[in-house]
């Protein structure tokens, strides 16, 4: 099987890799480059514990194949905390318990951060309809959304 040479820029770095044409983002964040941040759960698109931010979007990364997104840049959940360490919206998910076995985590820091960068100011409705799209099983979602408000409280106070 031969592969196909291509450039990410993870977590604000180049990473060059070799990968067949059907490579999934997720296996080659994981297993290529050793991110194993990015959880893969329901392999069909349809649980975000694979969400990345894709050129600051959130996607999907278990339907993305990794030739598809030569030369763009991702964001894991390991580039999510600045060089002072944990970011707002990090802070914010374990000040407020906002995980329990944390296995869907990765996906809610990356989609809650692409969220409070569109809307720094959600509505309770606003913060239920962005995390719709992430599964949790363990904590019923009340801590989750805690999360998100003090995260986005957070970030206001850091500008």
């Amino acid at each position: 099987m031969s592969g196909h040479e291509i450039t990410l820029v993870v977590n604000g770095v180049a990473r060059r890799v070799s990968v067949p044409a059907r490579r999934l983002l997720s296996d080659c964040l994981r297993h290529d480059l050793g991110l194993t941040g990015t959880h893969v759960g329901c392999e069909h698109g349809v649980c975000g514990c694979c969400t990345v931010l894709l050129d600051g979007e959130p996607v999907r990364s278990c339907l993305t194949f990794a030739v598809t997104v030569d030369g763009q840049e991702i964001t894991t959940v390991e580039g999510l905390a600045g060089p002072d360490g944990m970011s707002a919206v990090q802070r914010a998910f374990a000040e407020c318990h906002g995980l329990q076995c944390g296995f869907c985590t990765p996906g809610f820091l990356c989609t809650v951060t692409a969220l409070l960068r569109e809307n720094p100011a959600p509505t309770e409705e606003e913060v239920v309809e962005g995390v719709s799209g992430n599964l949790c099983r363990c904590t019923g979602y009340q801590n989750i959304i805690k999360a998100v408000h003090r995260a986005a409280d957070l970030m206001a106070e850091e500008s």
